[in-house]
């Protein structure tokens, strides 16, 4: 058994542990890291970089006028050149290149200070748990009699499916219902309770209401009880006795934390079922070892655990204090139109101030680049108290790239009056974020009583 010593070990290959990898390597630190199957993880091989991939063919095909034949394999050869493309910059050869040492294979903790991997000792100051998640399989009867695809085994399909049957009505369901129907295929969605119920119930029910539009079938409150068949004729019973037939199944109810194979117990490390337990620096109940990214519990996005990488490393690099927030963090659903989160919906955001809260809301319409492509149906919803943004809901045309602007704002503290001030390009869609600060300021402005008064007495008195 071969033993090896290092500054930094970072198990997981996906964003996270990359991104931490190649900023400590480059920072003077002994970097290790650990890496079970592909490197990249789920976002490059199963999850953000393939979906939106075939996204945009799906899109590319409706604006040809509808799905040809050939249309579903060309999509799919598209998704895997555009890993391909990708894949160099997450390689082995460039992190080894950059002076990181690659480890292939799973890693196991055998004490507080050390893992073991493949008949390997590896010895750490500290260790960065960055192992992602997987698809959450439910305990559906009949599932394990049924052939039926996650996001994991979505992409290796070179046939559309005649009928896709989809279970959970959540963003990774609704993008992947988008992007099969447009490409040919038949599609009908099962949620158990509402579709993208996390949303604010006004953005989500313009998404929904173009994906039916679409001829994308959406059952709500309708609980899968069973699921029986074979490939090519499978069934989903929901509550009630309903049964829905399709060709094809995919399983999209939400992800688990990959905290299997880690042997935490061993390292003295908390865990749960939603993931490992940390405090607000990241650090896991055995201070030598932090966890960042989906397997950390608070979130499951490819910028959020990016964010938590670059905080690791200025806290085991240069021990500098850090404090994970949650409040900035932007999340987007890539249907067509898109929806846009970030901080506090208006239900929350109202809960938590009350009367101090002022929500604007400023539709597509009112913008002239919207009117001139045709896109007018969307809108912003903007949540400001004390006269700060505490909350955005964007849905329509971009809302992924529009939210932009408000994340600078949130992550920095900054007033409205910084968006206000911004001149931006006309016509463009993202003149919506000065009209919904502008909407917040012109009632202080043009409603008041002794702005008006002062205006008068200077029209008054000056030359």
């Amino acid at each position: 058994m071969s033993v090896l010593k290092t500054d930094i070990c970072v198990i997981g290959g996906g964003s996270g542990g990359l991104s931490v990898a190649a900023g400590a390597v480059q920072m003077g630190a002994r970097v290790i890291l650990v890496e079970g199957h592909k490197m990249g993880g789920d976002c490059l091989n199963y999850g953000c970089v393939p979906s939106k991939a075939l996204l945009a063919q799906a899109k590319a095909a409706k604006a040809r006028g509808g799905a040809e034949p050939q249309d579903f394999r060309n999509a799919m050869a598209h998704v895997t050149a555009t890993i391909a493309a990708i894949e160099p910059h997450d390689s082995i050869d460039r992190f080894t290149g950059l002076g990181v040492q690659v480890v292939q294979g799973y890693a196991r903790f055998t004490a507080p200070h050390s893992i073991e991997v493949d008949g390997t000792t590896i010895h750490a100051r500290r260790f960065v748990i960055a192992t992602g998640s997987r698809p959450l399989v439910p305990p559906i009867p009949g599932l394990d009699n049924v052939p039926f695809m996650t996001n994991e085994t979505l992409f290796t399909q070179q046939d559309c499916p005649g009928h896709l049957l989809i279970i959970g009505a959540g963003p990774i369901g609704l993008e992947m219902a988008q992007a099969h129907r447009r490409l040919g295929a038949r599609v009908t969605v099962i949620e158990g309770a509402k579709a993208l119920g996390r949303e604010d119930p006004d953005a989500s029910a313009l998404v929904i209401a173009q994906l039916r539009r679409e001829g994308i079938e959406i059952i709500e409150d309708a609980q899968v009880e069973q699921v029986s068949g074979r490939a090519g004729a499978i069934e989903v019973q929901v509550k009630g006795g309903t049964i829905f037939a399709g060709t094809h199944l995919l399983v999209a109810v939400g992800r688990r934390p990959n905290l299997d194979r880690l042997n935490l117990d061993s390292a003295g490390i908390d865990h749960d079922r939603n993931g490992i337990k940390v405090g607000a620096d990241l650090r896991t109940t055995n201070r030598r070892a932090y966890a960042i990214g989906d397997v950390a519990g608070q979130g499951q996005f490819t910028h959020l655990a990016g964010y938590h990488a670059g905080l690791v490393i200025r806290s085991a690099l240069f021990s500098l204090p850090v404090k994970a927030r949650q409040d900035h963090i932007p999340r987007v659903t890539y249907t067509d139109p898109e929806l846009a989160q970030i901080g506090l919906t208006e239900a929350q955001a109202r809960q938590k101030y009350g009367g101090q809260l002022s929500v604007q809301r400023i539709g597509y319409e009112q913008l002239d680049r919207a009117q001139a492509d045709g896109r007018t149906d969307g809108f912003i919803k903007l949540m400001v108290a004390r006269g700060r943004p505490v909350g955005v809901t964007l849905a329509g045309a971009q809302a992924g790239e529009l939210i932009a602007p408000f994340a600078l704002a949130m992550a920095n503290n900054l007033k409205l009056g910084a968006i206000a001030g911004t001149v931006l390009p006309y016509p463009t869609l993202a003149e919506i974020s000065k009209r919904a600060a502008g909407a917040y300021f012109s009632p202080k402005l043009f409603d008041n009583p002794t702005v008006k008064r002062v205006v008068r007495m200077v029209q008054r008195w000056l030359p």
